[in-house]
C-alpha cells in the first residue's frame, strides 16, 4: 500500500472502477473470455481480487511468490489459490532461461550457476549468452533453482486485462496510474459530461484493428523488417477517421525505414498509399534521390498549387528551383520573406548544463524590462484558457473516459470544423476587449485541470498579467488562429523568450541560438509569419567569451 494513499485497497477500486466502465459503456463488444472475466471476478475473495489487481497493475506476466507480498492482503499463497483454480494464473509455470534471468539477483545467478563459474567481470547478459547453449530446456522456478525456498507464477489473463485497459482509455499509452495519480491529486482533469455515443471503438473489428497496428509497431521497433511488418499493415482498414490514421502514421514509418535502408521503390509505394502529413513530400524527395526529377518536379508543381500545410509549402520552396534547374525550367515565382532582425551576444561561459535560454534570459533582464523564459508555453496557455469551451465540448468521440488530458480528435483534420462556432465565439472576445477578463477568470477557476495548451507549470500569475497588458489583442487573434490552423504544427516553434516593456504596453519575442545551433523549419515559420503583420520578433545569437576547457580560443568575428 501506498504510505500517502487513504485507502488500503484503493486499487482494487479503480479496477472494478475500470470494469463496470466497460460493462455498462461497452457490453456488445466483449467476447466469450472478456464477459466471463466480468461476471467471476466480481465473486473471488477479496485477498484474491486483490493480488491478481496487484499482478495486473506490474510489468510482465511472471512473477516470484515471495515478492508478492502485501499487508492488505495477507498470506499470498492464500490469495493466489483461487487465480489458480480460476485458469487466471499459472502456478510453476516453466521457465525459458531468459525468463528466469529476469527473475533472479545477480547473486541468485551466480549461486544458481556456480558450477558454471560465473565471472566477476561478466555482465548478466553476457552470462546468459554463454549459458544458453547448456540450457535449452525450460524447467520450473524450484528445478532451475532448488535452494531457493521460493516459487514463480505466470499471470494468465495480461492480454485479456491490457484489452480491458485498452477499451476504457482508447489507447495503451495510458495505464492504471492514472487512477492513482488522480486519487492524489497530482493530475486532475476537466469533468466532461458522457453521452451513449462517447466511446473510443464502436465495434470489435476497431478494437482488433488497433491490436494489429500495435503489434505491427511493436515488431518494428524491435527490428523486424519493414517490408515484412508492411504486408500486414497493407491488408489492414478500418472505416474509422482515428484507425485510419494511426494505420497512415504507421505506414509513414515504415516507408522512412525503407527510405533510410535505401528501398527507394518500396518507400515510395507505401509514401503513395499513406496520407499522413508530409508523406507528399518525401515522395518528391525519393524520386529526386531516384533522379526521376520529371516525375518529381511534376509532383512538386501540383503540391505547390494546393499546398497541405505551411510546413510542405516551406519545403518545396527548396525543392522545386533545384528541380527546375535540373531540367532547364524557370523556377516558380514566391513572394519574399522578410529579414528577420538578428543580435549577437558575447556572453560569460555559464556552468555546465545551464541552458544558454537562461543565459540570455538573465543578461536582459531588468526591472523595468522583465524577460520570460516561455518558448511554446505562453500563448499556446493563453489560447488554451480563452478557448476551453471548444477544447472541451462534449462532442461524440472527443471524450469517452474520465482520464482525457484533452480531446482524443485534436489533431484531427476536422477538429476546428467540429467546434468552429465555439471557436468563433471564443475568438470574438478579442474584437471587444473581454478575452482579458475571460482569460484570468480562467486561469482562477481551471487551475491545475490537464490541458493539452495550458502549461501550469509556468504561467503564474504575474506572467500572465504582463502578457494580457502588453500582447496587443490583434498580435493575439493572429498567434491563436496560426495555432488552431494546424495545432500538429503550430504548437511548437514559437520564440524562447519574451521581454515585456509594461510602461509602454508592449512586448517583443525572441529567438535564442546557442554556438552552432541555427533556425528549424517551424521556428522560421513563426519568425516570417510574425514579421509580415509587424509583430516584434528576432533572433539572438550567442557566443561564449571564454572557451571550453582543453578547447583554444576563436578570435571575435
Amino acid at each position: 500500500m501506498r504510505p500517502d494513499h487513504p485507502k488500503p485497497f484503493y486499487y482494487l477500486d479503480n479496477f472494478r472502477l475500470l470494469l463496470d466502465w466497460v460493462a455498462e459503456r461497452y457490453a456488445d463488444l466483449l467476447d466469450d473470455a472478456e464477459r466471463d472475466f466480468l461476471s467471476r471476478f466480481p465473486a473471488l475473495p477479496l485477498p484474491a481480487q486483490a493480488l491478481l489487481v496487484r499482478m495486473v497493475m506490474r510489468k510482465g506476466e511472471l512473477f516470484r511468490v515471495g515478492k508478492l507480498v502485501y499487508s492488505e492482503i495477507g498470506p499470498t499463497p492464500a490469495a493466489l489459490a483461487p487465480l489458480v483454480e480460476a485458469g487466471w494464473v499459472e502456478a510453476e509455470p516453466a521457465l525459458p532461461l531468459d525468463a528466469l534471468f529476469g527473475l533472479l539477483t545477480r547473486p541468485e545467478i551466480d549461486a544458481a550457476f556456480a558450477a558454471s563459474q560465473p565471472r566477476p567481470q561478466e555482465r548478466k547478459a553476457e552470462l546468459l549468452a554463454r549459458l544458453l547453449p547448456q540450457f535449452e530446456a525450460p524447467q520450473t522456478f524450484a528445478q532451475w533453482c532448488p535452494g531457493l525456498a521460493d516459487a514463480a507464477c505466470r499471470l494468465a489473463i495480461r492480454p485479456l486485462c491490457d484489452r480491458l485497459r485498452l477499451i476504457f482509455f482508447g489507447n495503451l499509452q495510458q495505464d492504471w496510474s492514472e487512477f492513482v495519480l488522480a486519487d492524489l491529486g497530482i493530475f486532475q482533469y476537466e469533468q466532461v459530461p458522457f453521452s451513449a455515443e462517447s466511446r473510443g471503438f464502436r465495434s470489435r473489428a476497431d478494437l482488433d484493428f488497433y491490436l494489429q497496428l500495435h503489434d505491427c509497431r511493436r515488431r518494428l521497433d524491435e527490428g523486424e523488417a519493414a517490408d515484412r511488418v508492411g504486408e500486414v499493415v497493407l491488408a489492414l482498414h478500418s472505416e474509422q477517421d482515428w484507425l485510419a490514421r494511426r494505420r497512415a502514421k504507421l505506414l509513414y514509418a515504415l516507408a522512412q525505414q525503407h527510405e533510410r535502408q535505401q528501398c527507394f521503390d518500396l518507400a515510395l509505394a507505401l509514401y503513395r498509399q499513406c496520407a499522413y502529413p508530409g508523406a507528399r513530400a518525401r515522395q518528391i524527395r525519393v524520386l529526386e534521390r531516384q533522379e526521376a526529377f520529371d516525375t518529381a518536379q511534376a509532383l512538386a508543381s501540383l503540391a505547390w498549387a494546393e499546398p497541405e500545410s505551411e510546413a510542405e509549402r516551406q519545403q518545396l520552396a527548396r525543392m522545386l528551383p533545384r528541380l527546375c534547374r535540373r531540367l532547364g525550367l524557370p523556377p516558380p515565382a514566391r513572394p519574399g520573406l522578410p529579414a528577420i532582425p538578428e543580435q549577437l551576444l558575447r556572453l560569460p561561459r555559464p556552468q555546465d548544463g545551464y541552458p544558454v535560454e537562461f543565459a540570455v534570459r538573465d543578461h536582459l533582464h531588468t526591472a523595468e524590462a522583465p524577460v520570460r523564459y516561455v518558448e511554446n508555453t505562453l500563448l499556446n496557455s493563453l489560447f488554451g484558457l480563452l478557448c476551453w469551451p471548444a477544447v472541451f465540448a462534449a462532442l461524440p468521440g472527443a471524450f469517452f473516459h474520465p482520464f482525457h488530458q484533452g480531446p482524443a480528435d485534436l489533431l484531427s483534420p476536422d477538429f476546428h470544423a467540429r467546434r468552429r462556432d465555439l471557436f468563433d465565439a471564443s475568438l470574438a472576445e478579442l474584437d471587444d476587449g473581454r478575452y482579458r477578463a475571460t482569460i484570468a477568470r480562467r486561469f482562477d477557476e481551471k487551475q491545475g485541470l490537464q490541458s493539452p495548451f495550458v502549461a501550469w507549470q509556468v504561467l503564474d500569475a504575474e506572467l500572465l498579467q504582463l502578457a494580457l497588458h502588453c500582447i496587443p489583442a490583434d498580435h493575439l487573434a493572429y498567434f491563436f488562429r496560426r495555432i488552431l490552423d494546424d495545432i500538429r504544427s503550430n504548437r511548437a516553434g514559437l520564440p524562447d523568450l519574451v521581454r515585456f516593456l509594461p510602461a509602454e504596453a508592449r512586448y517583443e519575442l525572441i529567438e535564442v541560438k546557442g554556438p552552432g545551433d541555427r533556425l528549424q523549419d517551424n521556428q522560421l515559420r513563426w519568425l516570417h509569419g510574425c514579421l509580415e503583420r509587424g509583430i516584434p520578433v528576432g533572433v539572438c545569437y550567442v557566443e561564449w567569451d571564454t572557451p571550453m576547457r582543453g578547447m583554444p580560443a576563436q578570435d571575435a568575428p
